[in-house]
Protein backbone atom coordinates (compact mmCIF):
# COMPACT_ATOMS: atom_id res chain seq x y z
CA UNK A 1 0.00 0.00 0.00
CA UNK A 2 1.09 3.56 -0.67
CA UNK A 3 0.95 6.32 1.92
CA UNK A 4 -1.31 9.00 0.49
CA UNK A 5 -3.27 12.03 1.62
CA UNK A 6 -6.80 12.43 0.33
CA UNK A 7 -6.85 15.73 -1.60
CA UNK A 8 -10.35 16.37 -0.20
CA UNK A 9 -9.52 15.52 3.42
CA UNK A 10 -11.65 17.35 6.00
CA UNK A 11 -13.99 18.69 3.30
CA UNK A 12 -17.74 18.01 3.52
CA UNK A 13 -19.18 14.78 2.12
CA UNK A 14 -21.91 16.74 0.34
CA UNK A 15 -20.74 17.16 -3.26
CA UNK A 16 -21.87 20.79 -3.61
CA UNK A 17 -20.21 21.87 -0.38
CA UNK A 18 -17.09 19.85 -1.20
CA UNK A 19 -16.71 21.65 -4.52
CA UNK A 20 -17.08 25.00 -2.76
CA UNK A 21 -14.52 24.02 -0.11
CA UNK A 22 -12.08 23.00 -2.84
CA UNK A 23 -12.49 26.38 -4.53
CA UNK A 24 -12.01 28.30 -1.28
CA UNK A 25 -8.99 26.26 -0.28
CA UNK A 26 -7.34 26.79 -3.66
CA UNK A 27 -7.36 30.51 -2.91
CA UNK A 28 -5.51 30.22 0.39
CA UNK A 29 -3.52 26.99 0.22
CA UNK A 30 -0.24 28.69 -0.70
CA UNK A 31 -0.50 31.72 1.56
CA UNK A 32 2.46 32.22 3.92
CA UNK A 33 2.20 30.62 7.36
CA UNK A 34 1.85 32.97 10.32
CA UNK A 35 2.72 31.11 13.54
CA UNK A 36 2.32 33.80 16.22
CA UNK A 37 2.23 31.57 19.30
CA UNK A 38 4.26 28.43 19.88
CA UNK A 39 7.05 26.69 21.73
CA UNK A 40 9.70 25.78 19.19
CA UNK A 41 13.30 26.18 20.35
CA UNK A 42 14.93 29.44 19.16
CA UNK A 43 18.32 27.71 19.39
CA UNK A 44 17.36 25.74 16.28
CA UNK A 45 17.24 28.92 14.23
CA UNK A 46 20.12 30.61 16.04
CA UNK A 47 22.64 27.84 15.36
CA UNK A 48 21.05 26.08 12.36
CA UNK A 49 22.51 22.72 13.34
CA UNK A 50 21.16 19.38 12.05
CA UNK A 51 18.34 17.72 13.92
CA UNK A 52 19.45 14.49 15.55
CA UNK A 53 17.10 11.62 14.69
CA UNK A 54 13.44 10.64 14.34
CA UNK A 55 12.92 9.92 18.06
CA UNK A 56 14.31 13.19 19.43
CA UNK A 57 12.67 15.18 16.65
CA UNK A 58 9.21 13.68 16.27
CA UNK A 59 8.42 11.70 19.42
CA UNK A 60 9.98 13.18 22.54
CA UNK A 61 8.87 16.83 22.14
CA UNK A 62 5.25 15.97 21.35
CA UNK A 63 3.14 15.49 24.47
CA UNK A 64 0.12 14.70 22.28
CA UNK A 65 1.94 11.48 21.38
CA UNK A 66 3.29 10.80 24.86
CA UNK A 67 -0.10 10.95 26.57
CA UNK A 68 -1.79 8.42 24.29
CA UNK A 69 1.18 6.05 24.37
CA UNK A 70 1.16 6.22 28.16
CA UNK A 71 -2.57 5.46 28.20
CA UNK A 72 -1.79 2.18 26.42
CA UNK A 73 0.78 1.07 28.97
CA UNK A 74 3.89 2.42 27.26
CA UNK A 75 6.12 3.77 30.02
CA UNK A 76 8.08 6.94 29.38
CA UNK A 77 11.23 5.07 30.37
CA UNK A 78 10.62 2.52 27.59
CA UNK A 79 10.72 5.33 25.01
CA UNK A 80 13.89 6.85 26.42
CA UNK A 81 12.69 9.48 28.90
CA UNK A 82 14.64 9.13 32.14
CA UNK A 83 13.01 10.00 35.49
CA UNK A 84 14.07 13.28 37.04
CA UNK A 85 13.40 12.27 40.63
CA UNK A 86 16.30 9.84 40.93
CA UNK A 87 14.03 6.81 41.03
CA UNK A 88 15.45 3.51 39.88
CA UNK A 89 14.19 2.57 36.42
CA UNK A 90 15.49 0.87 33.31
CA UNK A 91 15.59 3.51 30.58
CA UNK A 92 15.79 2.43 26.96
CA UNK A 93 18.70 4.17 25.24
CA UNK A 94 18.59 2.46 21.85
CA UNK A 95 16.66 4.90 19.71
CA UNK A 96 16.03 2.41 16.94
CA UNK A 97 14.28 0.17 19.47
CA UNK A 98 12.29 3.15 20.73
CA UNK A 99 11.21 3.95 17.18
CA UNK A 100 10.21 0.33 16.60
CA UNK A 101 8.04 0.45 19.73
CA UNK A 102 6.42 3.63 18.45
CA UNK A 103 5.69 1.90 15.14
CA UNK A 104 4.11 -1.06 16.96
CA UNK A 105 1.77 1.33 18.75
CA UNK A 106 1.08 3.67 15.84
CA UNK A 107 -2.31 2.04 15.29
CA UNK A 108 -3.60 3.62 18.52
CA UNK A 109 -3.51 7.02 16.84
CA UNK A 110 -6.08 6.06 14.19
CA UNK A 111 -8.73 8.78 13.93
CA UNK A 112 -6.69 11.31 15.92
CA UNK A 113 -5.15 14.56 14.68
CA UNK A 114 -1.74 13.15 15.69
CA UNK A 115 -2.08 10.50 13.00
CA UNK A 116 -3.10 13.11 10.42
CA UNK A 117 -0.19 15.42 11.33
CA UNK A 118 2.39 12.63 11.30
CA UNK A 119 1.23 11.09 8.02
CA UNK A 120 1.35 14.57 6.47
CA UNK A 121 4.87 15.05 7.84
CA UNK A 122 6.08 11.65 6.69
CA UNK A 123 4.79 12.11 3.14
CA UNK A 124 5.00 15.85 2.46
CA UNK A 125 8.14 16.73 4.42
CA UNK A 126 10.22 13.56 4.16
CA UNK A 127 8.80 11.98 1.02
CA UNK A 128 8.09 8.62 2.66
CA UNK A 129 5.53 6.90 0.46
CA UNK A 130 4.91 3.72 2.47
CA UNK A 131 2.68 3.60 5.58
CA UNK A 132 4.43 3.69 8.95
CA UNK A 133 4.18 0.15 10.36
CA UNK A 134 6.35 -2.24 12.39
CA UNK A 135 7.56 -3.63 9.06
CA UNK A 136 8.68 -0.20 7.78
CA UNK A 137 9.97 1.17 11.10
CA UNK A 138 13.65 0.60 10.33
CA UNK A 139 13.27 2.07 6.85
CA UNK A 140 11.62 5.15 8.34
CA UNK A 141 14.29 5.52 11.02
CA UNK A 142 17.16 5.27 8.55
CA UNK A 143 15.52 7.38 5.85
CA UNK A 144 14.63 10.19 8.26
CA UNK A 145 18.14 10.07 9.72
CA UNK A 146 19.68 10.37 6.26
CA UNK A 147 17.45 13.31 5.37
CA UNK A 148 18.20 15.14 8.62
CA UNK A 149 21.92 14.96 7.86
CA UNK A 150 21.48 16.96 4.65
CA UNK A 151 21.53 20.77 4.31
CA UNK A 152 17.95 20.70 3.00
CA UNK A 153 16.73 19.70 6.46
CA UNK A 154 18.49 22.34 8.51
CA UNK A 155 16.12 24.52 10.57
CA UNK A 156 16.51 27.70 8.53
CA UNK A 157 16.04 25.94 5.20
CA UNK A 158 12.92 24.22 6.53
CA UNK A 159 11.63 27.56 7.84
CA UNK A 160 11.68 28.80 4.26
CA UNK A 161 10.37 25.54 2.80
CA UNK A 162 7.45 25.58 5.23
CA UNK A 163 6.58 29.05 3.87
CA UNK A 164 6.83 30.57 7.32
CA UNK A 165 6.56 34.34 7.31
CA UNK A 166 6.90 34.60 11.08
CA UNK A 167 7.11 32.26 14.05
CA UNK A 168 6.94 33.14 17.74
CA UNK A 169 8.71 31.20 20.46
CA UNK A 170 7.90 31.52 24.16
CA UNK A 171 10.51 32.35 26.83
CA UNK A 172 10.23 32.82 30.59
CA UNK A 173 10.66 36.31 31.99
CA UNK A 174 14.26 35.81 33.14
CA UNK A 175 15.55 34.46 29.83
CA UNK A 176 18.43 36.55 28.49
CA UNK A 177 17.27 35.86 24.91
CA UNK A 178 20.77 35.00 23.70
CA UNK A 179 19.38 32.79 20.93
CA UNK A 180 17.21 35.61 19.64
CA UNK A 181 20.22 37.92 19.73
CA UNK A 182 22.20 35.35 17.73
CA UNK A 183 19.43 35.13 15.13
CA UNK A 184 19.38 38.93 14.77
CA UNK A 185 23.18 39.08 14.48
CA UNK A 186 23.40 36.29 11.92
CA UNK A 187 22.03 38.27 9.00
CA UNK A 188 19.45 35.58 8.26
CA UNK A 189 16.12 37.17 7.34
CA UNK A 190 13.79 34.59 8.93
CA UNK A 191 11.45 36.27 11.38
CA UNK A 192 11.57 34.52 14.77
CA UNK A 193 9.95 36.49 17.60
CA UNK A 194 10.00 35.86 21.32
CA UNK A 195 6.95 35.97 23.63
CA UNK A 196 7.08 37.08 27.27
CA UNK A 197 5.84 34.36 29.68
CA UNK A 198 6.21 35.50 33.32
CA UNK A 199 4.42 32.68 35.19
CA UNK A 200 7.45 31.87 37.35
CA UNK A 201 7.38 35.39 38.84
CA UNK A 202 3.60 36.01 38.93
CA UNK A 203 2.31 32.66 40.21
CA UNK A 204 3.15 31.92 43.87
CA UNK A 205 2.42 28.24 43.27
CA UNK A 206 5.06 27.96 40.55
CA UNK A 207 7.81 25.56 41.65
CA UNK A 208 10.54 28.19 41.28
CA UNK A 209 8.60 31.30 42.34
CA UNK A 210 10.79 32.28 45.32
CA UNK A 211 14.20 31.99 43.61
CA UNK A 212 12.80 33.60 40.46
CA UNK A 213 11.59 36.60 42.45
CA UNK A 214 15.10 37.06 43.77
CA UNK A 215 16.64 36.57 40.33
CA UNK A 216 14.21 39.11 38.87
CA UNK A 217 15.65 41.71 41.20
CA UNK A 218 19.22 40.79 40.31
CA UNK A 219 18.58 40.93 36.56
CA UNK A 220 16.78 44.28 36.65
CA UNK A 221 18.52 46.03 39.53
CA UNK A 222 15.15 46.65 41.19
CA UNK A 223 14.15 45.84 44.76
CA UNK A 224 11.71 42.97 44.22
CA UNK A 225 11.14 42.78 47.94
CA UNK A 226 8.77 45.73 47.56
CA UNK A 227 5.56 45.95 45.54
CA UNK A 228 6.65 49.02 43.56
CA UNK A 229 10.10 47.57 42.88
CA UNK A 230 8.55 44.29 41.79
CA UNK A 231 6.26 46.04 39.29
CA UNK A 232 9.15 48.13 37.95
CA UNK A 233 11.18 44.95 37.49
CA UNK A 234 8.39 43.36 35.43
CA UNK A 235 8.07 46.50 33.33
CA UNK A 236 11.84 46.36 32.80
CA UNK A 237 11.69 42.77 31.56
CA UNK A 238 8.78 43.51 29.24
CA UNK A 239 10.79 46.35 27.71
CA UNK A 240 13.74 43.97 27.27
CA UNK A 241 11.53 41.49 25.43
CA UNK A 242 10.03 44.22 23.26
CA UNK A 243 13.53 45.35 22.32
CA UNK A 244 14.13 41.79 21.08
CA UNK A 245 11.02 41.80 18.89
CA UNK A 246 8.26 40.55 21.20
CA UNK A 247 4.75 41.73 20.42
CA UNK A 248 2.86 39.54 22.91
CA UNK A 249 2.79 38.16 26.43
CA UNK A 250 1.45 34.79 27.50
CA UNK A 251 -0.04 33.72 30.84
CA UNK A 252 -0.73 30.11 31.75
CA UNK A 253 -2.93 30.68 34.78
CA UNK A 254 -5.28 27.86 35.73
CA UNK A 255 -8.22 30.27 35.91
CA UNK A 256 -9.19 33.60 34.38
CA UNK A 257 -9.67 35.15 37.82
CA UNK A 258 -8.71 38.83 37.92
CA UNK A 259 -8.71 41.44 40.68
CA UNK A 260 -8.40 45.19 40.95
CA UNK A 261 -7.08 45.95 44.42
CA UNK A 262 -6.11 49.35 45.74
CA UNK A 263 -2.38 50.10 45.87
CA UNK A 264 -2.41 49.60 49.64
CA UNK A 265 -4.21 46.26 49.40
CA UNK A 266 -1.94 45.05 46.62
CA UNK A 267 1.16 46.02 48.55
CA UNK A 268 -0.02 44.13 51.63
CA UNK A 269 -0.90 41.08 49.56
CA UNK A 270 2.50 41.09 47.86
CA UNK A 271 4.26 41.27 51.23
CA UNK A 272 2.36 38.18 52.36
CA UNK A 273 2.97 36.28 49.11
CA UNK A 274 6.67 37.12 48.81
CA UNK A 275 7.23 36.03 52.42
CA UNK A 276 5.59 32.66 51.74
CA UNK A 277 2.75 33.32 54.21
CA UNK A 278 -0.19 33.40 51.77
CA UNK A 279 -2.92 30.77 51.94
CA UNK A 280 -4.44 29.33 48.72
CA UNK A 281 -7.14 32.00 48.52
CA UNK A 282 -4.56 34.78 48.87
CA UNK A 283 -2.33 33.20 46.24
CA UNK A 284 -5.24 33.01 43.80
CA UNK A 285 -6.08 36.65 44.56
CA UNK A 286 -2.48 37.58 43.81
CA UNK A 287 -2.56 35.77 40.48
CA UNK A 288 -5.77 37.64 39.67
CA UNK A 289 -4.20 40.96 40.58
CA UNK A 290 -1.18 40.18 38.43
CA UNK A 291 -3.37 39.52 35.38
CA UNK A 292 -4.82 42.99 35.85
CA UNK A 293 -1.35 44.46 36.32
CA UNK A 294 -0.21 42.75 33.13
CA UNK A 295 -3.23 44.23 31.36
CA UNK A 296 -2.30 47.67 32.66
CA UNK A 297 1.25 47.21 31.35
CA UNK A 298 -0.11 46.06 27.98
CA UNK A 299 -2.18 49.22 27.73
CA UNK A 300 1.01 51.18 28.35
CA UNK A 301 3.44 49.28 26.12
CA UNK A 302 1.11 47.89 23.43
CA UNK A 303 1.87 44.19 23.87
CA UNK A 304 -0.90 41.71 23.07
CA UNK A 305 -1.93 39.75 26.18
CA UNK A 306 -2.82 36.05 25.95
CA UNK A 307 -4.31 33.97 28.75
CA UNK A 308 -4.82 30.18 28.66
CA UNK A 309 -7.14 29.11 31.51
CA UNK A 310 -9.29 26.02 31.72
CA UNK A 311 -6.39 23.59 32.05
CA UNK A 312 -5.50 21.33 34.98
CA UNK A 313 -1.78 21.08 34.53
CA UNK A 314 0.18 18.06 35.78
CA UNK A 315 -2.97 16.18 36.78
CA UNK A 316 -1.01 12.93 37.04
CA UNK A 317 0.92 13.53 40.26
CA UNK A 318 3.09 10.43 39.94
CA UNK A 319 4.12 11.28 36.39
CA UNK A 320 4.87 14.87 37.37
CA UNK A 321 7.08 13.78 40.28
CA UNK A 322 8.99 11.36 38.09
CA UNK A 323 9.25 13.24 34.81
CA UNK A 324 8.23 16.85 35.35
CA UNK A 325 5.87 18.83 33.13
CA UNK A 326 4.99 18.62 29.44
CA UNK A 327 4.83 14.83 29.27
CA UNK A 328 1.11 14.46 28.62
CA UNK A 329 -0.37 14.75 32.10
CA UNK A 330 -2.36 17.95 31.55
CA UNK A 331 -6.16 17.83 31.27
CA UNK A 332 -9.06 20.09 30.31
CA UNK A 333 -10.82 21.66 33.29
CA UNK A 334 -13.98 23.64 33.92
CA UNK A 335 -13.39 27.27 33.03
CA UNK A 336 -15.18 30.52 33.64
CA UNK A 337 -14.74 33.99 32.20
CA UNK A 338 -17.81 36.17 32.73
CA UNK A 339 -17.38 36.87 36.42
CA UNK A 340 -13.67 36.18 36.71
CA UNK A 341 -12.64 38.68 34.05
CA UNK A 342 -14.98 41.42 35.23
CA UNK A 343 -12.51 43.31 37.48
CA UNK A 344 -10.05 43.54 34.58
CA UNK A 345 -12.76 44.38 32.03
CA UNK A 346 -14.27 47.05 34.29
CA UNK A 347 -10.90 48.76 34.15
CA UNK A 348 -9.67 48.10 30.61
CA UNK A 349 -12.39 46.28 28.67
CA UNK A 350 -13.66 49.30 26.76
CA UNK A 351 -10.27 50.25 25.36
CA UNK A 352 -9.64 49.56 21.68
CA UNK A 353 -5.89 50.12 22.14
CA UNK A 354 -5.61 46.98 24.29
CA UNK A 355 -5.84 43.39 23.00
CA UNK A 356 -6.67 40.51 25.34
CA UNK A 357 -6.64 37.16 23.58
CA UNK A 358 -8.57 34.34 25.28
CA UNK A 359 -8.00 30.59 24.98
CA UNK A 360 -9.65 27.76 26.90
CA UNK A 361 -9.89 23.99 27.11
CA UNK A 362 -13.48 24.23 28.34
CA UNK A 363 -15.59 24.22 25.18
CA UNK A 364 -18.76 24.79 27.18
CA UNK A 365 -17.71 28.42 27.60
CA UNK A 366 -17.59 29.13 23.85
CA UNK A 367 -21.20 30.10 23.26
CA UNK A 368 -22.15 30.85 26.87
CA UNK A 369 -19.31 33.25 27.78
CA UNK A 370 -16.45 33.71 25.34
CA UNK A 371 -18.38 34.61 22.22
CA UNK A 372 -20.76 37.08 23.89
CA UNK A 373 -17.82 38.74 25.67
CA UNK A 374 -15.67 38.99 22.55
CA UNK A 375 -18.69 40.15 20.58
CA UNK A 376 -19.03 43.13 22.89
CA UNK A 377 -15.81 44.31 24.57
CA UNK A 378 -13.45 46.13 22.18
CA UNK A 379 -10.36 44.69 23.84
CA UNK A 380 -11.30 41.01 23.54
CA UNK A 381 -10.37 38.56 20.81
CA UNK A 382 -10.77 34.76 20.78
CA UNK A 383 -7.79 32.51 20.24
CA UNK A 384 -8.40 29.41 18.11
CA UNK A 385 -9.52 25.98 19.25
CA UNK A 386 -6.66 25.03 21.52
CA UNK A 387 -4.72 21.91 22.48
CA UNK A 388 -7.20 19.03 22.94
CA UNK A 389 -9.52 20.79 20.49
CA UNK A 390 -6.82 21.48 17.87
CA UNK A 391 -8.51 18.85 15.72
CA UNK A 392 -10.99 18.65 12.82
CA UNK A 393 -14.03 18.18 15.05
CA UNK A 394 -12.73 20.65 17.66
CA UNK A 395 -12.11 23.37 15.10
CA UNK A 396 -15.54 22.87 13.56
CA UNK A 397 -17.24 22.99 16.97
CA UNK A 398 -15.35 26.21 17.67
CA UNK A 399 -16.58 27.87 14.49
CA UNK A 400 -20.15 26.70 15.02
CA UNK A 401 -20.29 27.93 18.62
CA UNK A 402 -18.47 31.25 18.27
CA UNK A 403 -19.30 32.74 14.89
CA UNK A 404 -22.91 33.78 15.43
CA UNK A 405 -22.11 35.81 18.57
CA UNK A 406 -18.53 36.97 17.98
CA UNK A 407 -18.29 36.89 14.20
CA UNK A 408 -15.07 36.03 12.40
CA UNK A 409 -13.37 39.34 13.07
CA UNK A 410 -13.21 39.01 16.84
CA UNK A 411 -11.07 35.90 16.44
CA UNK A 412 -7.33 35.60 15.78
CA UNK A 413 -7.26 33.10 12.94
CA UNK A 414 -5.17 30.02 13.70
CA UNK A 415 -2.01 29.39 15.67
CA UNK A 416 -0.43 25.99 16.15
CA UNK A 417 0.95 26.38 19.71
CA UNK A 418 3.41 23.55 19.14
CA UNK A 419 6.86 22.32 20.11
CA UNK A 420 6.82 19.97 17.12
CA UNK A 421 8.36 22.11 14.36
CA UNK A 422 7.84 19.54 11.61
CA UNK A 423 4.09 19.38 12.29
CA UNK A 424 3.49 23.06 11.58
CA UNK A 425 2.65 22.65 7.86
CA UNK A 426 0.23 19.82 8.68
CA UNK A 427 -1.52 21.76 11.43
CA UNK A 428 -2.02 24.86 9.30
CA UNK A 429 -3.18 22.74 6.36
CA UNK A 430 -5.80 21.15 8.59
CA UNK A 431 -6.99 24.49 10.00
CA UNK A 432 -7.29 26.05 6.55
CA UNK A 433 -9.29 23.09 5.25
CA UNK A 434 -11.68 23.10 8.22
CA UNK A 435 -12.31 26.83 7.83
CA UNK A 436 -13.03 26.29 4.13
CA UNK A 437 -15.38 23.42 4.98
CA UNK A 438 -17.29 25.67 7.38
CA UNK A 439 -17.43 28.57 4.92
CA UNK A 440 -18.60 26.23 2.16
CA UNK A 441 -21.49 25.20 4.37
CA UNK A 442 -22.49 28.83 4.89
CA UNK A 443 -22.33 29.51 1.15
CA UNK A 444 -24.35 26.40 0.28
CA UNK A 445 -27.03 27.39 2.78
CA UNK A 446 -27.27 30.91 1.38
CA UNK A 447 -25.87 32.44 4.57
CA UNK A 448 -22.75 34.02 3.05
CA UNK A 449 -22.02 35.14 -0.53
CA UNK A 450 -19.25 33.23 -2.25
CA UNK A 451 -17.12 36.31 -2.94
CA UNK A 452 -17.25 37.27 0.73
CA UNK A 453 -16.35 33.74 1.80
CA UNK A 454 -13.14 33.99 -0.24
CA UNK A 455 -12.29 37.18 1.65
CA UNK A 456 -13.07 35.59 5.02
CA UNK A 457 -10.91 32.55 4.20
CA UNK A 458 -7.94 34.78 3.45
CA UNK A 459 -8.53 36.85 6.58
CA UNK A 460 -8.72 33.80 8.86
CA UNK A 461 -5.60 32.31 7.30
CA UNK A 462 -3.34 35.33 7.01
CA UNK A 463 -4.68 38.81 7.74
CA UNK A 464 -6.22 38.26 11.18
CA UNK A 465 -3.23 36.61 12.88
CA UNK A 466 -0.97 39.34 11.53
CA UNK A 467 -3.32 42.08 12.69
CA UNK A 468 -4.20 40.68 16.11
CA UNK A 469 -0.57 39.88 17.02
CA UNK A 470 0.68 43.17 15.54
CA UNK A 471 3.01 41.47 13.08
Amino acid sequence: MALRLDPDRYFPADTVQRALARELFAGIEKLPVISPHGHTDPAWFAHDEPFEDAVSLLLWPDHYLLRLLYSQGVTLESIGLAPRDGSDAVVETNRRKIWRLFAEKYYIFRGTPCRAWLDHTFLEVFGLDRPFTPQTADHYFDFIGEKLATPAFRPRTLFERFNLEAIATTEHSLDLLKDHEAIAASGWNGRVLTTFRPDEVTDPDHEIFAPSLKKLGEVTGEDTGTWKGYLRALENRRAFFRAHGATATDHGHATAQTADLSATEAEALFAKVSAGRADPAARELFRGQMLTEMARMSVEDGMVMQIHPGCWRNHNALLYRRHGKNVGGDMPAVGAFMGQLKPLLDRFGNRSDFTLLLFTLDETTYSRELSPLAGHYPCLKLGPAWWFHDSPEGMMRYRRQTTESAGFYNTAGFNDDTRAFFSIPARHDMARRIDCAYLAELVAQGRLPLDESHEVARDLTYNLPKKVYKL
